[in-house]
């Protein structure tokens, strides 16, 4: 089994099952409109919400300084449109519209409060404040406002899966429900991880800002790592009854296209094609009814040329940069194997240099698996499964059931049976994913 296409990331896994939809729902919103003339406005405010959400609620964020406050403004913004848009029509400017009326209803509120109850120390100047020029809450502001979120719930002192959670929640717009069933928890467990989040921004007065360019390195290796974690997992789940989970990598493509559009870096351009390349091969990794198919076997005429092609010209954007890392050798090991036309014109020599840059980009062991099995493809058998036996003697991967599942391939290639038996057996008993598990049953079935 040689289906190591990149380095996955074995430190943390995010399990996840289930459907995840691409933003919360309208109805969840009080006030309908119900006249038949007003199902055009209905449409558009549907629309606007779809598209226009987390710009707002990322600008409100900014001006508000504090999360729920926001998405609770945000609320109230869209409400607003339901009642008064039917009436008034469409503003000439959605998006500022909602921004302006989001805050204008959040200082209300917070003017309210002050009467009855002390506000936050920070809150003061912010209700003492005007209601601002709704210009400046469009165009190019905004678009800093999502970058400057997007750091903002990546932040370093952040737990890894609170990090994802975040993002998931307040970049992408999925409820929390949907993130609990995607992380098998219970949805008030997943919601008090959120809580204790945003907690954390607030207690460790962390910026809601764009880091400086000394530390936009580090800071910008903590975003794509989420992104790429999130991807990871919807391109092969760590668990469950699929090979893929379209809906997660969509998000993560999603994503990626943002972190350009916001934030043009060699290393961006390098996940980015990382995912496209990855994802380009989705619709052949698995049987119509769900089954296995290694990358070797893949009917590459269901390969997405557009996305394969868009993924090339990002790794040859990010290489000539030479500012790039190891998302974008990481690629350029993925654009070898989606353009070569067959399995056998596979450039194994070229994979393997390739794989020793990364090395010295990123050691590991999880990349130092994937080598072996490149050199194997190269050099034979014998030469991978010696990398790999000396690999595992550190222990680092002894739970790591692809590791046991590429020896057991070489054993098997090798004809050594009864070690590839045994290799097989404890791949499988780590493995978690129905259609791995299936595969290596067959496997074994198959030993003679």
């Amino acid at each position: 089994m040689h289906r190591l296409e990149g380095a996955n990331p074995s430190w943390f896994k995010i399990v996840k099952v289930g459907a995840v939809s691409s933003s919360a729902p309208m109805d969840k919103l009080s006030g309908k409109i119900t006249a038949v003339g007003d199902v055009d406005v209905r449409d558009t405010i549907d629309a606007l919400y779809r598209d226009e959400s987390r710009r707002v609620l990322a600008t409100l964020i900014r001006l508000l300084g504090d999360f729920d406050r926001a998405e609770e403004a945000l609320a109230e913004a869209f409400r607003a449109a339901l009642e008064q848009w039917p009436r008034d029509g469409v503003p000439e400017n959605p998006r500022a519209w909602l921004v302006s009326t989001g805050r204008f209803k959040a200082l209300d509120a917070l003017r309210r409060q002050k009467r009855v109850e002390p506000l936050p120390d920070d809150m003061h100047e912010r209700v003492a404040a005007d209601d601002g020029d709704p210009a400046s809450f469009d165009g190019e502001a905004v678009g800093d406002d999502r970058l400057r979120l997007i750091f903002t719930c990546c932040h370093p002192a952040l737990a890894p899966e609170a990090q994802v959670a975040l993002t998931l929640r307040e970049i992408c717009g999925l409820t929390t429900e949907e993130i609990a069933r995607a992380f098998l928890l219970p949805a008030p467990t997943l919601a008090q991880r959120i809580v204790r989040a945003k907690a954390k921004i607030k207690s460790a007065r962390i910026p809601y800002e764009v880091p400086g360019r000394a530390d936009l390195p580090e800071r910008l290796d903590a975003v794509l790592r989420v992104v790429y974690l999130v991807f990871n997992e919807g391109y092969s789940a760590s668990s469950g009854a699929a090979v893929t989970r379209h809906d997660l990598s969509s998000e993560a493509i999603r994503l990626g296209r943002l972190l350009i559009e916001l934030l043009p870096e060699p290393e961006a351009d390098g996940l980015l094609a990382l995912m496209l390349l990855h994802e380009s091969r989705r619709a052949a990794r698995s049987t119509p009814d769900g089954e296995l198919i290694l990358l070797d076997e893949q009917d590459r005429s269901l390969w997405n040329r557009d996305q394969i092609a868009e993924g090339s010209a990002l790794v040859e954007r990010a290489l000539a940069s030479r500012g790039f890392g190891a998302y974008t050798v990481q690629a350029a090991i993925a654009a070898v194997h989606a353009n070569a036309p067959t399995a056998d014109a596979t450039d194994w020599a070229r994979i393997v240099a390739l794989y020793d840059v990364l090395l010295r980009a990123e050691r590991s062991p999880v990349v130092e698996l994937n080598r072996a099995v490149a050199v194997a493809m190269r050099d034979g058998p014998a030469a991978g499964l010696a990398l790999i036996d000396a690999i595992m003697s550190g222990g680092d991967l002894s739970d790591y059931h692809l590791a046991h599942a590429a020896r057991a391939d070489l054993c098997r290639r090798l004809g050594r049976t009864t070690e590839a038996r045994a290799s097989y057996k404890r791949a499988l008993a780590l493995a978690q994913q129905g259609p791995e598990r299936r595969f290596l049953e067959r496997r074994l079935a198959d030993l003679k």
